[in-house]
């Protein structure tokens, strides 16, 4: 018989790989844009701006899988 507390850390570690999952998306992203920009031989300052942007992109999906991946091993141990 399955307890609340086993249905609550199936919920945080299902949430937790769902986090996960958004934040590798996001780090795909960061690779395509990037290497879309790197192929288009921007000058300099385009090219700047590009990194700028993808900067805090890739630090935040970075940022989200981490998080996402101390759920699951978090709901994990305590199941």
């Amino acid at each position: 018989m399955e307890t609340s507390a086993t249905n609550i850390l199936d919920i945080v570690i299902w949430t937790g790989a769902a986090i996960s999952l958004l934040g590798l998306v996001g780090l795909i992203w960061c690779i395509i844009s990037v290497s879309r920009a790197k192929r288009a031989r921007l000058d300099d300052e385009a090219m700047r701006q590009v990194l700028k942007s993808a900067i805090p992109l890739n630090l935040g999906a970075l940022f989200l899988s981490v998080i996402g991946l101390m759920m699951v091993i978090v709901g994990i141990f305590l199941g």
